[in-house]
């Protein structure tokens, strides 16, 4: 698949200034200037994280209004039920302030609620709600849930239940009739960052009542290693205060993590320091697994244990789930592309939209994105959901994929998401006349070069600027996520030693020089530009480290080539 390469531009003066202030490299300096770091300050607020730049919890709205809650519940012995999404954000949510409050309330009085995928969906559910009821709870706090929740909460309202909501999903016009709403997004909500995770918005209500307790920091700082892997995985801007939780929270993985990561690290076999990369791609796939392929309270009891053991066995249940999504993902991303690929009509379109009835519900996302890696256009994949279809749907970057779903409502029973991913459901019966549809808005609205992949590059660099020094300020930019990613750089007129060559058929691995400065490099799934090789070639990449026989030495992990301009 060709790429586009989008080479990014830093304002000149404001990069020299920088590099007169920070006398570093002035590559460097101009990405960090494309990021918004342009002086001495923010660039010591960037490369050295403090607690101190927290935010006050008190300055989001109805901070005290949550606090003034619970405190009421404490004295009046309420039961309190805590209540999250299935997702990373949600089981961290409702371990961390499930954990808390055991440590301040009486445990007997708490408990806390999972919805289930199939049976519940997505958020707060009147399944959850009458559970409450049921038993008697009269406080819930819902987490990375419950700011749609508009009726649902109106009806908890109607049984004598109130909620306290902490959020970080965008509000409607109309708000939830709860007893505070945490949500820095709201529009009259003073709090200076806005892109908080769930676990983030719980962890500072969790830091509020700390303080409000005069207890020690450590009681909410203990949390913050859950906090980071609800980070990395809810994939929120790494930027603020995100970055400033997810640089200690790896601190605490790394050094003494909650006994449930602890296992997930030991199952991933991951033997190195952790990096965020590590907990998208290691931890995170296994907790979200239980909520895909079973129940994902089992998530939430894995990070509530103390023993490890025990820990460990919660763990491997996760483990074996994380199995069977791979195994279900794989099966189905086979069986779609071979729908696509045996109809070529399928193949020139603007967008896919495949259906079976069989395909498993809780991986039918993780396939749209993958069908996305081999045909790049807006995708859905669908299934059957009782008597409807329902499913997933993921976009490419920059096309907004709501809007496009939104001009097709007709054929749906019923839609949510976002820019880039949404959900949806249908009659079967209504597939076809959606899928024509949605390729007919799609074809109209999306500009074509949107179907064509695009790499972001950071800076233009040569061989020569390339070192140990330059490696470890690039890793001193860690941790990396959205709006601080790993720098992508380019090369030009690259040219091949003559040892470069194709491994197990897929890969390319390099042994190339530019100024008669040599590096080694691999390149996954490019083993098809090998005769690229044969002329001056421009290369993207990101820098990393290869150990092998006791020795670390730098090399490229190539993302692409292409053929240099003539001169």
């Amino acid at each position: 698949m060709e790429r586009r390469w989008k080479i990014a531009e830093a304002d000149a003066k404001k990069t020299d200034a920088l590099q007169e202030a920070l006398k570093v490299s002035n590559a460097i300096c101009g990405i960090l200037v494309q990021r918004g770091i342009d002086d001495f300050t923010r660039a010591k607020a960037y490369f050295r994280p403090q607690w101190t730049d927290l935010h006050d919890p008190w300055l989001m709205k109805d901070m005290q209004k949550a606090v003034d809650r619970l405190f009421t519940a404490f004295t009046r012995k309420e039961k309190i039920l805590v209540f999250g999404d299935y997702d990373v954000d949600g089981t961290t949510s409702v371990a961390c302030m499930f954990r808390f409050l055991c440590k301040i309330y009486d445990p007997a009085l708490l408990d806390f609620y999972i919805p289930h995928r199939y049976r519940e969906g997505y958020g707060v559910s009147k399944m959850g709600i009458d559970y409450a009821k049921e038993n008697n709870f009269s406080l819930i706090v819902s987490l990375d849930c419950g700011i749609k929740s508009v009726e649902l909460i109106a009806y908890a309202k109607t049984l004598g239940i109130d909620f306290i909501v902490c959020d970080h999903h965008l509000p409607d016009a109309e708000l939830p009739p709860a007893a505070a709403i945490l949500n820095p997004k709201q529009k009259d909500c003073p709090y200076p960052y806005k892109e908080l995770c769930g676990c983030g918005v719980g962890f500072k209500l969790i830091t509020a009542l700390t303080r409000h307790l005069n207890l020690e920091e450590e009681h909410y700082k203990e949390y913050i290693d859950l906090v980071a892997v609800a980070i990395a995985a809810d994939i929120v801007p790494m930027t603020g205060e995100n970055r400033v939780l997810a640089y200690y929270g790896l601190q605490k993985i790394n050094e003494a993590p909650n006994p449930g990561i602890r296992a997930l690290i030991h199952l991933g076999n991951i033997q190195k320091k952790l990096s965020i990369n590590n907990v998208v791609f290691v931890i995170a796939p296994r907790v979200n697994a239980a909520g895909r392929m079973d129940d994902a309270r089992k998530a939430v009891q894995m990070f509530l244990e103390d023993d490890y053991p025990k820990a460990l066995g919660y763990a491997e249940m996760l483990h074996s789930d994380n199995s069977d999504r791979k195994e279900a993902d794989k099966e189905i991303t086979s069986e779609a592309l071979a729908i696509i690929n045996a109809d070529p009509s399928l193949q020139h379109k603007k967008t896919t939209v495949v259906f079976r009835e069989h395909w498993h519900k809780g991986v039918v996302g993780i396939v749209a994105s993958r069908l996305i890696e081999t045909y790049y256009r807006p995708t859905v994949v669908l299934t059957k959901s009782g008597d409807i279809a329902a499913g997933s749907a993921r976009s490419v970057p920059g096309f907004n994929l709501y809007e496009a779903i939104h001009a097709c409502r007709e054929h749906l029973l019923g839609y949510g998401g976002h820019f880039a991913a949404a959900g949806l459901s249908l009659l079967p019966e209504q597939v076809e006349a959606f899928a024509a549809k949605f390729e007919e808005t799609v074809s109209a609205t999306i500009p074509e070069q949107l179907l064509v992949p695009e790499i972001t590059v950071d800076a233009v660099i040569r061989f020569k600027d390339i070192n140990a020094g330059f490696y470890s300020i690039i890793c001193q930019m860690e941790p990396f996520g959205p709006e601080n990613m790993r720098p992508v750089f380019v090369a030009e007129r690259v040219l091949d030693t003559g040892y470069s060559k194709v491994v197990k058929e897929e890969h390319l691995r390099f042994v190339v020089k530019q100024d008669n400065i040599s590096f080694t490099g691999i390149g996954f799934n490019l083993a098809g530009k090998f005769p690229v090789l044969s002329q001056p070639f421009d290369m993207a990449f990101t820098l990393d480290e290869n150990e092998w026989n006791g020795n670390t030495t730098l090399q490229l992990k190539v993302i692409d080539i292409r053929p240099s301009q003539p001169l």
